[in-house]
């Protein structure tokens, strides 16, 4: 299958359908679930979707390693190509990491500033431009300032990119609003344009939308993450 025809069949596709169009450049989504249920498999299935695209993904974090996130990377490449056989794909897995940079960073050491450096060195010196960035572990919703997610929103409005933030449920003592938005996460909500949960069921993890930008009326996706094979899938 050529990856024209991936693309087409891909379950993203259904997700895009649902939100009018997903994310979009110049926006900030985030993913919520409790630790451990696959944030950022689900991720690094829209990241791969945008790679296939021929998109260039960076991909920020504050809690894996490179080598553990290149590994990552290849191994939902290789579920997804086996699933769609995908023709060629040692050639697509080279177009795939030739389009892709991963930035991981100390947590404490963190800044918004030191972000905006490298990515400066990246264009001067590759002339690599992201529009589509996965920031996983940071910001953190419990202790962010609202001066940080204002710093966030400029650089997705200044890279013309989507970025997708993650932050876990479920804490102790952890209360939501009405919707199920964790109440940390609530106070920005001006910021988000949506904001997906992912909730384990008795043989999957169902995906849910629970922000999707100004609309009142939500769509009820019929997504999940396949909990072996960390594959977005129809259900």
């Amino acid at each position: 299958m050529t990856p024209a025809e991936v693309l087409k069949r891909s379950p993203v596709r259904v997700f895009e359908g649902a939100t009018g169009g997903g994310l979009g450049r110049g926006q900030l989504g985030a993913v919520l679930s409790p630790p451990g249920v696959g944030k950022t498999a689900f991720l690094i299935g829209l990241a791969l979707d945008a790679l296939l695209q021929g998109r260039r993904v960076l991909h920020i974090s504050t809690q894996e390693t490179v080598e553990h996130l290149n590994d990552f990377y290849g191994h939902i490449f290789q579920m997804l190509a086996d699933y769609l056989k995908l023709d060629h794909r040692l050639e697509r897995l080279l177009e795939v990491e030739r389009n892709r940079h991963i930035l991981v960073y100390n947590r404490k050491q963190f800044s918004l500033e030191k972000l905006e450096r490298s990515v400066g060195f990246l264009r001067q010196s590759t002339g690599f431009v992201p529009s589509f960035v996965i920031m996983d572990g940071t910001p953190r919703f419990g202790k962010t300032e609202t001066w940080e997610m204002e710093g966030v929103r400029r650089l997705a409005r200044d890279w013309d990119a989507e970025i997708w933030t993650s932050s876990h449920t479920h804490r102790e003592g952890q209360q939501f609003d009405a919707r199920g938005v964790p109440v940390e996460i609530a106070r920005f909500d001006d910021f988000l344009s949506l904001i997906v949960s992912l909730e384990p069921m008795a043989d999957h993890i169902r995906v849910r939308i629970l922000k999707d930008h100004d609309r009142k009326e939500l769509a009820d996706l019929h997504l999940e993450l396949d909990p072996k094979t960390l594959l977005i899938r129809w259900r």
